[in-house]
């Protein structure tokens, strides 16, 4: 895999920084014994698979539509956010009981300052790489590049509290803060990685993008031509940074098909244009019935049975139904 392109360059980033930070938490545990610290180098060997999987998910992601993906490969992309979220999740459940057990069965943590040292650098690098991570994977439309930088924002938190959980120990000397700490982070990292598995699933389902479904229908509406007389059942669904769109568009029954064709044609070529990420429309075609004369603002109409009334505004209520609109 050759890394020429932005996205793959910063997925390598992200393997590469993670693995030498998990060898530094490693390093900081055996110096302190700290059940906080394993707590957080044990999440760190989840960053260096989960990089690693999706830095492989992004090069799949990019690989052009085939006979046997006639979509694409952008859906791997959320397979590797339900992954990393899995992983996430049962770190989190076995993290959970380990502090249960050290705080049933304290011991003394070593070398606490040491310790504080080394994880306020990894969670410095952390924040930092998982920023560059969040805001290109944002620019670039990449779900995985976005899950990644986010789960090292979490790593970054959890640092920062096996830092304070450190603090304490230093200045009390109770075993008993390290193990609350690791206590603590288990039960955020589970819930963590039950939302980024919960988004996985519904991107992996077609759960309806709501916020790209009412840009779509705005645009739509913005540039509402009369013979645009209806739309309805308009889907969007998202394939890694690229969309899939349809809907049905109900148009002047006495158009000749060139007619149809080239409104089709101009409704496709300027939803493409709303967007910088690819876009593949299909438009269906419905003939008018004159149970739409009231909202048809066709000037010139040839077959007219009914006055204009007023027009029906698109919104995300009405535009998303399998079914034309009327006047009641």
């Amino acid at each position: 895999m050759i890394l020429t392109q932005p996205k793959h360059q910063l997925g390598a980033l992200s393997l590469v920084v993670s693995i030498g930070l998990v060898a530094i938490k490693f390093y900081a545990y055996f110096l302190t014994r700290s059940q906080a610290v394993l707590t957080d180098a044990l999440e760190s060997i989840i960053n260096v698979v989960t990089s690693g999987f999706a830095l492989y998910s992004l090069y799949l992601s990019d690989l052009p539509k085939d006979e046997n993906h006639p979509y694409g490969h952008g859906k791997i992309e959320y397979l590797s956010v339900g992954f990393e979220g899995a992983l996430i999740l049962f770190a989190g459940v076995y993290i959970f009981y380990s502090a249960v057990m050290a705080i049933m069965h304290p011991h003394t943590v070593a070398r606490p300052d040491m310790g504080m040292l080394l994880l306020a650098v990894t969670a410095l690098v952390n924040l930092g790489v998982g920023f560059l991570l969040v805001s290109s994977g944002k620019k670039l439309n990449s779900v995985a590049l976005v899950g990644d930088g986010q789960h090292l924002y979490i790593d970054a938190l959890s640092t920062l509290v096996s830092c304070v959980a450190l603090v304490l120990v230093i200045f009390t000397g109770n075993a008993l803060f390290d193990a609350g700490a690791a206590l603590l982070l288990g039960v955020f990292i589970v819930v963590n990685g039950y939302r980024m598995v919960r988004r996985s699933v519904s991107a992996l389902m077609d759960e309806s993008d709501v916020t790209t479904v009412e840009q779509v229908i705005a645009e739509l509406q913005r540039h509402r031509l009369p013979a645009w007389i209806d739309v309805h059942n308009l889907r969007v669904l998202r394939y890694g940074a690229n969309l899939h769109i349809d809907c049905h568009m109900q148009m002047p029954y006495y158009f000749s098909l060139e007619e149809t064709h080239n409104e089709l044609n101009r409704i496709e070529a300027l939803i493409k244009q709303r967007f910088d990420v690819e876009v593949e429309m299909f438009v269906h075609a419905d003939p008018c019935t004159f149970a739409a004369c009231s909202l048809c603002q066709m000037a010139e109409c040839p077959v007219r049975q009914h006055a204009f009334a007023h027009e029906v505004t698109w919104t995300l209520a009405n535009a998303v139904k399998n079914e034309r609109h009327r006047l009641h």
